[in-house]
C-alpha cells in the first residue's frame, strides 16, 4: 500500500487532514473489479480521518473482507456480506468507531454494518453512498458545514431560522444530486439536523451563552405551552441576573419528553426539595434552584450564582453538568422538539443509533459542556444526561 507524502488534503476531502490512502493495482487484484472504484483507489484515494469517517483501518490492515474480519468458521455470514470489503468506520460523537464502512468491490457501492462477532448471522447492511467519490463529497460537505467554511463559508455569522432552512436545503440538494434523490438515512439526518445549530448566535445581548431568536420557543411549542416566571417566583439565592431575565422574558416549555417544569409553585432551592424526601443533598444545595425534573428521580437545577445548569440524581447522589446555562437548555429543548417534527416528515428514526449520534453532535456544536465526557469535578463520573437519553432507543424519546 502507498500513501501520498502530503498531510494537507483539504482540496480533495475538506476537513480530512491526513495523508491520502492510495492503493496499487496489485493490492486491488482479486478484491475490486469495478473499474471506476479501482481508478479512485489508485488515483485520488481515500483520506485518513475526518469529522464523521475514518479510513485508517485500510491504511493499517489493507483490503480485507467481512468474512476475513469475523473469522466466521461456521459460515454463518449471509452471502451478501461475506465478500464485502471493510474499508473504514463511522465515528461516533464521542470518538470511537461505531459502524464499519463496507465497499462492494463489484459495484462500487458503499454501506455500513455493525460487527457482531458472536452472532455474524444477525449482521446486515445499511446503504450509505453509491460510490467512493460520492462518499468523500458527502462527508466533506458535512465537515464544511460544521466548520462554516468551503461551500458553507457564507453562513459564518448568520443565525436564525432562515439560515437553518437555507443550509439544510443546500446540503440536502447536494446529497440528492449524488444519489438520484434516494438519500441514505444517515445523510438525510445530517442535512436536516446538523444545520439546526445555526438557529442561535453566541450571546451578546442576553449575556448568556446564546442569543435565541425572538419567540423561538413560542413558535416551536406554542405560546400557551411556555411558562414565564415573575420576580416573586425566584428564591433570594437566584442572583444571576441573565438567568432571571431569561426566565421572565423568554421562559421554558412546560414539558419536553425527558423534562417537566415545576410551574405550579414558586421556585425552590434543592435543599428545600430534598428535605421533603429525607435524602441527602449535595454541597451548595442552597444555591441550586430546582426548575423541574428529568427522568429517574433526577432534578434539573440552576446554580443561582453562576447560572450553570446541572442535574442532581438522588439514586446515585451525583451532581453533574447538564447545560452551560439556561439559554443552551432552551436550545436543547427546542432541538428535541424540532427533531420529532422532522422525524414525522423524514422517518429519521429508522436509523435510530445514527440519529442519536447526530443529535449529540448537533448539541455539542452549541453546548460542549452538555456532551463532553471529561469530568468537571473529582466527583463527576463523566456521564452526561442528554447523550444518554438520546441513545436510549427503548425509551424512544426521539420518535415523532
Amino acid at each position: 500500500m502507498s500513501t501520498t507524502g502530503t498531510a494537507d488534503t483539504a482540496d480533495t476531502a475538506g476537513a480530512f487532514r491526513t495523508a491520502m490512502i492510495v492503493l496499487t493495482e496489485a493490492e486491488l487484484r482479486g478484491y475490486v473489479t469495478h473499474a471506476p472504484t479501482r481508478r479512485w483507489l489508485t488515483g485520488p484515494g481515500l483520506p485518513g480521518v475526518g469529522g464523521l469517517l475514518t479510513f485508517e483501518t485500510l491504511r493499517r490492515d489493507g483490503l480485507r473482507t467481512v468474512a476475513d474480519s469475523t473469522g466466521d468458521p461456521d459460515s454463518r455470514l449471509s452471502p451478501e456480506l461475506r465478500d464485502q470489503l471493510v474499508i473504514g468506520g463511522l465515528l461516533g460523537a464521542q470518538g470511537p468507531e461505531t459502524e464499519s464502512v463496507l465497499l462492494d468491490g463489484s459495484t462500487g457501492e458503499v454501506s455500513t454494518t455493525y460487527f457482531l462477532h458472536d452472532r455474524p448471522d444477525l449482521m446486515d447492511r445499511r446503504p450509505f453512498a453509491p460510490s467512493l467519490e460520492k462518499l468523500v463529497r458527502f462527508a466533506t460537505a458535512a465537515d464544511e458545514l460544521a466548520a462554516l467554511r468551503g461551500q458553507f463559508a457564507a453562513y459564518a455569522g448568520r443565525f436564525g431560522p432562515q439560515a437553518v432552512a437555507e443550509a439544510s436545503r443546500q446540503l440536502l440538494a447536494l446529497y440528492e444530486e449524488g444519489t438520484g434523490g434516494d438519500v441514505a438515512p444517515f445523510w438525510k439526518m445530517v442535512a436536516v439536523i446538523r444545520p439546526l445549530a445555526l438557529v442561535a448566535g453566541r450571546g451578546t445581548v442576553s449575556e448568556l451563552a446564546l442569543d435565541l431568536p425572538p419567540r423561538l420557543l413560542d413558535d416551536e411549542f406554542g405560546s400557551g405551552a411556555i411558562v414565564r416566571f415573575e420576580d416573586v417566583d425566584f428564591p433570594p439565592t437566584l442572583t444571576h441576573e441573565p438567568t432571571r431575565r431569561f426566565l421572565r422574558e423568554v421562559g421554558l416549555p412546560e414539558e419536553v419528553v425527558w423534562f417537566t417544569l415545576d410551574p405550579d409553585m414558586p421556585l425552590r432551592t434543592l435543599t428545600e426539595c430534598v428535605e421533603e424526601s429525607g435524602a441527602d443533598s449535595p454541597e451548595g444545595a442552597d444555591h441550586l434552584i430546582r426548575l423541574g425534573h428529568l427522568l429517574e428521580d433526577t432534578s434539573l437545577v440552576v446554580d443561582g450564582t453562576t447560572g450553570a445548569v446541572l442535574c442532581w440524581s438522588e439514586a446515585d447522589a451525583a451532581l453533574r453538568p447538564l447545560n452551560a446555562d439556561i439559554s443552551t437548555l432552551g436550545f436543547t429543548l427546542w432541538l428535541i422538539h424540532r427533531e420529532q417534527s422532522l422525524d414525522a416528515e423524514h422517518d429519521l428514526t429508522e436509523a435510530y443509533e445514527q440519529l442519536a449520534d447526530t443529535m449529540t453532535r448537533t448539541l455539542a456544536a452549541i453546548d460542549p459542556i452538555a456532551c463532553t465526557t471529561v469530568p468537571a469535578t473529582s466527583q463527576d463520573d463523566g456521564w452526561r444526561y442528554w447523550p444518554g437519553v438520546f441513545e436510549d432507543q427503548a425509551g424512544g424519546g426521539l420518535y415523532a
